[in-house]
């Protein structure tokens, strides 16, 4: 018998078992219908990828016409219809349209994949300004340490005229948007376009004519109503608008007050504290503060203010004979200030008024920790008002955490350059920049203004012009208090032509006739540079700045001058449009909320890129982030 004689059959499967098996097959199949996806070849898949990723060009070298259709690739798949539709979308395009439309296709696709980009840059910004934003208040550590904390602004009896207040919200904002004023708070004061709505007496007024000052800048319109109303301010505006007179007169109305209801006593005093970062702008506003109080004290026969001054340089007994008689008003620096506290010469139990002018300076990194000191004198709550040209968001957020609900009054940009300035930046070597010095006087007449770095350049600058017979003088932190104030005034007073001066003389400082500032090196950061510039052009008046720039100048400070330059509608030099970076394309699709560096304000970078926060890194990492007050010898301030 063969083998295939021998083959036995299996067994037949009972029926129950076949039933069970088919129906376990049906079920199974039903199962993964719903999962079931077509198979998609492999070099089909990654022409969707492509068209995915917006490159068409590589597709058009690959994809040739299969079927009718012509597009070579397989139909969508029910899990990604919208991409697949997207797919065969640009694939006509890119074969049947014309180049325009495939242009604005391309474009159409980097725009959305360059916006997802600049959303991830913006998450991967606020992680790091996060990072380095103070978490301490500021605020004394009594206050702290009792968790004080103070909802409502301080009481005054100064109210804005009843014709003014009653009219319509419309009516004020219009006022505000004529001046460029732009105002964040809760219920602003009405901004008032004369002194005499302010309610000054009459010794103010005829201070203010004599000064030729007739009606109020925009920061005065909406900050002297403001801090007259008692609320706290963080006042923001461009150089030469009148910002010292926002704090000076309100201060002075308020001293005069409480002289009037109960005479101030001996060692009584400050009511009113002005801190600020240089010995001379603390003079310059002394000096402002004396003017006004001797125009009340004489036409209004009024009390007469007392104010001291407290700086390095200068005796403490020059403070303290004032302060014996009873002082309204203290002007200081902050390491002067400090000495006097810590020694009791002076107390703050009745100062409810202070004000940080150049406020970015003082509480920027490095002077936080120096104004909370000052913060834990007071005993009582103040009115505090901060003032700056350049005052980034990072350090308006942090000098929140001292006001109570405070008003914030910015006309134009933080940190922008006045629109009365003529820029000119020029390539001079280093080797001929001090010969070239002569040749830039002649753009305009005197006084001009240079500033330098480095000490060591001032004195050769002013020794060089003496030489060459211009009438020079020349300042900075090295030189002896006396000799920076002879030189100052001597300047002030048109006695010399030219003065030559670090960066001790470009904050604040008030030189109303300067016709042309010199840059005889650009500073470190832009913010010096606007401040520099800021010397000259003052209120309604045009100036003039040349800057000199070469090779060792930072390619991130070139690029913050360059869109400093562009935003002031200023002439940009070619070696200097034609610098581009990393950042441009953020820059160019980014909105003018988000353009710029957070941290210190500039233009031309990102705060990833920020030469002043790497640099204030560096110096935390090596313990000498804290600067040195007390040695004020050794310090431009």
């Amino acid at each position: 018998m063969s083998e295939k004689g021998n083959y036995e059959a299996p067994p037949p499967l009972k029926r129950y078992r076949r039933v069970e098996e088919e129906d376990k097959k049906g079920s199974g199949e039903d199962e993964n219908l719903e999962d079931y996806v077509p198979y998609v070849r492999v070099k089909d898949r990654r022409k969707q990828k492509l068209v995915k990723l917006g490159r068409i060009t590589e597709i058009k070298e690959d994809t040739k016409p299969t079927g009718a259709g012509g597009s070579g690739l397989s139909s969508p798949t029910s899990g990604n219809s919208s991409d697949a539709n997207n797919t065969e979308e640009d694939l006509t395009i890119n074969n049947h349209s014309s180049l325009l439309l495939q242009h604005s296709k391309l474009k159409k696709i980097a725009e959305g994949k360059q916006e997802s980009e600049r959303e991830k840059r913006l998450k991967e910004e606020e992680i790091l300004l996060a990072s380095v934003r103070e978490h301490t208040a500021l605020m004394g550590a009594e206050e702290l340490a009792k968790g004080i904390q103070y909802t409502d602004p301080i009481k005054t009896s100064w109210t804005p005229p009843k014709l003014i207040e009653s009219k319509p919200l419309e009516y004020h904002e219009k006022v505000r948007a004529k001046n460029n004023i732009l105002v964040e708070g809760d219920d602003p004061t009405p901004a008032l376009t004369s002194f005499q709505a302010m309610k000054f007496p009459k010794g103010i007024l005829r201070g203010l004519a004599d000064k030729k000052i007739s009606k109020p800048s925009p920061i005065q319109m909406q900050g002297i109503p403001t801090v007259l109303k008692g609320r706290d301010l963080i006042g923001i505006a461009y150089t030469g608008s009148g910002k010292t007179l926002v704090f000076v007169l309100p201060l002075i109305m308020f001293a005069l007050e409480q002289e009037k209801r109960l005479p101030f006593i001996s060692n009584e005093g400050p009511y009113g504290l002005i801190v600020c970062p240089s010995r001379e702008l603390a003079k310059q506003i002394k000096d402002n503060i004396d003017y006004f109080a001797e125009y009340l004290h004489k036409e209004g026969d009024m009390p007469l203010i007392r104010s001291c001054l407290a700086i390095g340089g200068v005796p403490s007994s020059e403070a303290l004979d004032v302060i014996r008689k009873g002082v309204h008003i203290m002007v200081a620096t902050p390491g002067r200030l400090m000495d006097m506290l810590n020694k009791k010469m002076v107390n703050l139990n009745i100062c409810r008024y202070l004000c940080l002018d150049e406020a970015d300076r003082m509480i920027d990194m490095g002077f936080e920790e120096d104004v909370r000191i000052i913060f834990s004198y007071f005993k009582a709550q103040r009115q505090t008002l901060l003032f700056s040209a350049t005052m980034p968001k990072k350090i308006q957020n942090f000098a929140r955490s001292a006001l109570v609900t405070p008003i914030t009054v910015n006309v134009g940009r933080a940190g922008a350059a006045s629109m009365n300035v003529t820029q000119d930046v020029e390539f001079v070597t280093t080797e001929a920049k001090i010969i070239y010095i002569l040749e830039c006087l002649t753009k305009t007449p005197p006084p001009v203004l240079i500033f330098a770095e480095r000490k060591a350049d001032v004195d050769s600058i002013h020794e060089y012009l003496l030489l060459k017979g211009i009438e020079a003088v020349s300042t900075h932190g090295d030189k002896d208090q006396e000799e920076r104030n002879k030189a100052v005034q001597e300047f002030r007073a048109f006695k010399k032509d030219v003065l030559v001066a670090t960066d001790v003389a470009s904050k604040g400082l008030d030189f109303p006739q300067i016709k042309h500032v010199i840059n005889y090196d650009m500073p470190e950061d832009i913010e010096n540079y606007v401040h520099r510039i800021g010397r000259t052009g003052r209120g309604d008046a045009q100036g003039h700045a040349t800057t000199f720039i070469n090779k060792s100048v930072e390619t991130g400070v070139l690029l913050d001058l360059k869109h400093l330059l562009i935003e002031a509608k200023q002439k940009v030099p070619p070696f200097i449009a034609t610098l581009e970076s990393e950042e441009e394309k953020f820059l160019n699709h980014g909105s003018k909320d988000d353009a710029g560096c957070s941290y210190c304000g500039g233009l031309g970078h990102r705060i990833t890129a920020c030469p002043k926060l790497e640099a204030i890194n560096h110096k935390k990492n090596a313990g000498v982030g804290r600067r040195d007050y007390l040695a004020e010898t050794s310090a431009d301030y």
